[in-house]
């Protein structure tokens, strides 16, 4: 939904996964096997895959201002069960945190928090205000408060919200009421 480009690094990966339904539509990509290969996990990782993604989506609510969507285990919690290791790359000398487990969607996700903690950018990755929408999205704006997914959706919408109460308020300045005659 979101007319941004993607997150840096690491968290494009949190932002692909938080990303994989439209809670509008309740489409869900990791539905189907194309959905699920992006991430490299199978159907019987999906409820696993899903309470990780729900526990991302209430800490990116958390990092705009705004109280998780729904009870959820606490992100730390899920990320604690994916350990990381140095690794230092032999022919330049640069390190690197990396999942433990090869191929550990989690242990992934906890390696990419760790990058973007290191980076300072981790706090920029949120969640759109939306209630219909909660669309991950990378906060680029100079303040860092960046509201919604897209301003020509999202922020459109709730833009038209408050401009038509707004009017529905006698004196308030919106959209007069005028009664016909």
């Amino acid at each position: 939904m979101s007319d941004r480009s993607p997150a840096p690094g690491g968290l494009a990966l949190v932002e692909d996964l938080v990303n994989t339904i439209d809670l509008e539509t309740g489409a869900d990509s990791l539905d189907t096997p194309e959905g699920r290969g992006r991430f490299g996990v199978t159907e019987d990782d999906l409820p696993g895959v899903r309470e990780l993604r729900e526990s991302l989506r209430a800490v990116l609510l958390a990092h705009a201002g705004h109280p998780p969507h729904r009870t959820v285990t606490p992100l730390g919690e899920l990320l604690a069960a994916a350990p990381l290791v140095v690794t230092v790359d032999p022919a330049d000398g640069t390190a690197a945190l990396a999942p433990a487990r090869d191929g550990s969607l989690t242990g992934k996700v906890a390696a990419a928090v760790a990058e973007a903690l290191v980076a300072g950018t981790w706090a920029r990755l949120k969640a759109c205000e939306a209630a219909d929408c909660h669309w991950a999205y990378y906060d680029r704006s100079p303040a860092g408060r960046g509201r919604w997914c897209s301003m020509r959706v999202c922020g459109a919408r709730a833009k038209m919200r408050r401009y038509r109460a707004k009017g529905a308020e006698p004196g308030q300045g919106g959209l007069s009421r005028v009664s016909p005659r």
